[in-house]
């Protein structure tokens, strides 16, 4: 939300000789802003319900790929009609699965972290340089621990450490 500025008079006397005059001068001022705990609260709402959000989003994730799993009868059922070929894609299907459901796991896990950060105070706050995260980073990213910046730099030098590593 932008701030509009608040129009600030001020008079200037001017004496020419035994003639005064009285001038009007304005100046833009900008306009009282939050008191930083209130800007610190609405933070902290907004960003409680962005993790919320998104922790439903993968709860309900999970219970649908949960809906969608075979149940061991029809697995066999299935098993037993099936050739080598085909045995394979089921098991190579079955990892996946499983994989996506780990993986979508450790993310509802952080974001149960990101809320803990939360209620201490401690969540959107840059782990290496302490400054406040960006809302959008946290939006796209609700666990992220380190700001833009830091993130870039700490991927590069893990890029300088891994060609290290090759030669």
């Amino acid at each position: 939300m932008a701030e509009r500025p608040v129009k600030k008079e001020t008079k200037a006397t001017v004496s020419a000789g035994t003639k005064k005059t009285t001038a009007k001068a304005t100046s833009a001022t900008p306009a009282p802003r939050k008191p930083a705990k209130a800007q610190t609260e609405d933070r902290h709402v907004a960003l409680k319900e962005i993790l919320l959000a998104k922790r439903e989003a993968l709860i309900q994730e999970i219970k649908q790929q949960l809906g969608q799993s075979v149940t061991e009868e029809q697995q066999r059922r299935l098993e037993a009609a099936m050739d080598s070929g085909d045995q394979a894609l089921v098991d190579l299907d079955r990892e996946m699965g499983i994989s996506l459901q780990e993986m979508r796991n450790r993310e509802r896990q952080l974001i149960d972290d990101a809320l803990d950060s939360l209620d201490e105070g401690t969540y959107g706050v840059c782990a290496e340089c302490g400054g406040e995260i960006n809302e959008k980073r946290l939006q796209a990213l609700p666990f992220a621990r380190l700001c833009v910046e830091c993130k870039s730099k700490r991927e590069l030098m893990e890029k300088i450490e891994r060609s290290e590593q090759r030669q």
